[in-house]
């Protein structure tokens, strides 16, 4: 069966007179008027529900969001009225009564069966105007089988049982003879209307799409929720709550504050002005840490713990995957922590950072510092991107779409994984007006390559990260133990079952394995070379840059065949065991490429000193990876948050610390003069104190790119 109502129709009350023809008024409740609201959520009830599920929910909505309730015909004061036929006609005749009301814009939530009728009325309402959002709570998407049974052929015990296994209304009142006939009659009705409901496979809304699934739903899952996303072109995004198939209403203290979030940011894009601080309890916080004075966070810390109140999560950043490890699945942290062989390549990356030691400067007035960088042209707020990181749901349930609102939150650029468990719109969707970039995996299938590509390109991703040290899969003793991969069971490869050229390669009435083992046999290219390389240059007019580089031959080649910029980088240590370490690699790859090619570099940073380090080594920003997923596995975006906090505040202190104002001042005068340590070419480690540049005064280093 489909839903049931947390707030029973009244038997008693007054019946209305027949609804006449283009009667519109009766559709609409408005339990708690907002007239000086800024937006209006609309709200459709489960299949028999009321328009009062939605009282608690209005009244603790802020007083800029008005809440307009929807009353299908049948119930309470519409009793008179028939229920309705179809999904299509409940549809119709909100639509009509939204007419008059859109002088503000209007955000549309549908719990249940109430959401395919919310998607049906935003599809009426943007043939004349836009839809903000739409939010669906505890719905598969509508061109599922839902499996609902037909409740006509179902006797009245074992619907009350079902009502019981779902919850949501109070055990007194399923022992009301009246009440529970009345729910059954409209349960059933609303039934009959559901079961007519047919969507075609194509059909989307141009308005993003929210989806809202509580953890304990017994009727609902993750994988069901997930297909919402063919029908939207705005891109979707999927919020965890608390609780069970009535979390929504039930915990309108919870619901209500995402809600306003959603709505707010909204609005803010939409007239590009900030949101309101006060948002919400659940709206990130300002973690933007290079725009506060350089020690707020540590008295932030210091003053709640006045009042007995520690970080949620420890500040101590390498310390979170021991904790990450706690409420991971094993198979998750296999998957996440593991690295290939004996782990060597990953311990050498972490004692590379170690025997880097920095010579701070002292009184150079340091009161702030500026961490922006300047790279394609474009100025980032911070010399750090968020790393592309694979199939992050297994961390936590909203994935990437989580990680992608922490890091707008924060100002760090994120790099989207091909191999993504939220798609690329979806992310684009969550990252607003923030910068971004795509990491490609270059499948076997150029066409697939190509609407990736292409994809990227409409969703607003300002590069392309081609992953080149991958073509074939490290040997990983943490997964294969575990005979484990996301990407076999489906997470991780949403970009693909979403791309239509992916599409159209699989087999007819291709299922689950089937759709499973194309993605392994094309997803990546084990016989790649620069040619191919240069067959992407041509692709796309996106700055190109070559991730997974240690040598300077490479480095050069990648240059010869197209790329703008090149990764330094050991993929995490998670590819070749035994590898020289990205850190040790780093001088000689930038004096291959000269000064003014943008050098990155990622494997083994986890703190704002390893961010110096790397700078100071030659690199013009880093890409930041394990960390923030185990703070998304510790506590969602608030994790991913709070070590992005944590780390700026870090590289912000550690830049002052060491007499830097700016990236600018970072060179390799910050570094304590000892033996070369990289691989290939003359280390400027190996300088004196004297002869290194900034000695005497300021570190020279020239503007980052």
């Amino acid at each position: 069966m489909t839903n049931t109502t947390t707030a029973p129709p009244d038997p008693s009350a007054p019946s209305a007179p027949s609804a006449p023809a283009g009667r519109t008024s009766g559709w609409i409740r408005t339990p708690h008027a907002r007239p000086d609201a800024t937006a209006r959520l609309v709200c459709f009830p489960h299949a028999g529900g009321a328009a009062n599920a939605f009282t608690a929910l209005s009244a603790g909505l802020p007083e800029d969001i008005e809440l307009l309730a929807v009353q299908y015909p049948g119930r309470q004061d519409r009793r008179a009225e028939p229920c309705a036929e179809d999904v299509s006609e409940l549809a119709a005749g909100v639509a009509a009564a939204l007419a008059s009301r859109s002088d503000r814009p209007l955000f549309l939530l549908g719990h249940s069966m109430g959401a395919l009728v919310a998607f049906e009325t935003a599809r009426l309402l943007e043939e004349h105007g836009r839809v903000a959002r739409l939010f669906v709570s505890a719905a598969r998407p509508p061109a599922q089988d839902w499996e609902e049974p037909d409740l006509t052929l179902v006797g009245d015990e074992e619907l009350v049982a079902g009502l019981r296994h779902l919850g949501g209304i109070p055990e007194p009142l399923l022992r009301d003879p009246e009440i529970v006939a009345e729910v059954l009659r409209l349960l059933r009705a609303d039934h009959r209307a559901l079961l007519r409901h047919r969507c075609p496979e194509g059909t989307a809304v141009a308005a993003p799409v929210t989806v809202l699934l509580a953890a304990a739903d017994p009727k609902n899952s993750l994988e069901q929720m997930a297909d919402w996303a063919r029908h939207t072109t705005g891109g979707q995004d999927l919020v965890t709550l608390s609780g069970g198939h009535f979390s929504l209403v039930e915990r309108p203290g919870e619901s209500g504050p995402i809600l306003t979030h959603h709505i707010r940011a909204d609005l803010a894009r939409a007239e590009q002005v900030p949101a309101p601080a006060e948002a919400s309890a659940d709206a990130p916080a300002d973690a933007s840490a290079r725009e506060e004075p350089l020690a707020d966070l540590v008295r932030e810390i210091l003053l709640d713990g006045l009042e007995g109140r520690a970080p949620k999560l420890s500040t101590d950043l390498t310390t979170l995957e021991a904790a990450a490890r706690e409420v991971m699945s094993p198979d998750a942290y296999a998957y996440v922590a593991g690295t290939a062989g004996s782990g060597a390549t990953g311990r050498a990356g972490r004692a590379a950072f170690d025997r880097v030691r920095l010579v701070p400067r002292m009184l150079r007035g340091t009161r702030r510092t500026d961490t922006s960088v300047t790279l394609f042209g474009q100025r980032l707020p911070v010399p750090v991107l968020l790393a592309p990181l694979a199939a992050q749901q297994v961390a936590h349930p909203e994935g990437e779409t989580a990680t992608a609102r922490a890091a707008a939150a924060a100002g760090v650029p994120m790099v989207l994984s091909t191999f993504a468990s939220r798609t690329l719109e979806e992310v684009a969707a969550e990252a607003g007006d923030g910068p971004r970039w795509f990491q490609l995996y270059l499948p076997s299938d150029r066409a697939v390559g190509e609407s990736l590509v292409r994809r990227a390109e409409a969703s607003g991703y300002s590069a392309i990260v081609v992953t080149v040290d991958a073509t074939h899969l490290g040997f990983r003793p943490a997964e294969l133990d575990r005979g484990y991969s996301p990407f076999l069971r489906g997470t991780g490869i949403a970009n693909f079952t979403a791309d239509p050229a992916f599409r159209a390669s699989l087999p007819a009435a291709a299922d689950t394995t089937a759709t499973v083992l194309r993605w392994a046999q094309i997803s990546t290219d084990p016989t790649l070379t620069w040619a191919d390389l240069a067959w992407l240059r041509r692709l796309t007019r996106l700055p190109l840059l070559v991730k997974g580089i240690l040598h300077p031959d490479d480095a050069r080649l990648a240059l010869e065949h197209g790329a703008d910029g090149v990764v330094v980088s050991t993929h995490g240590g998670r590819q070749l065991d035994g590898g020289v370490p990205a850190l040790e690699a780093l001088p000689g790859v930038r004096a291959a490429v000269g000064p003014d090619v943008p050098v990155l570099l990622d494997s083994g940073i986890r703190t704002g000193s390893d961010v110096v380090k790397a700078l100071a080594l030659g690199a013009d920003a880093v890409l930041y990876g394990r960390p923030y997923v185990y703070g998304l596995a510790l506590d969602g975006r608030r994790g991913v948050e709070h070590v992005l906090r944590c780390l700026l505040t870090d590289l912000g202190l550690a830049l002052a610390l060491t007499g830097c104002a700016s990236l600018a001042d970072v060179g390799p005068g910050l570094l304590f003069p000892r033996e070369p340590v990289g691989a290939y070419g003359t280390h400027p480690l190996a300088r004196t104190t004297s002869d290194a540049p900034g000695s005497s005064g300021t570190p020279e280093n020239g503007e980052r790119r």
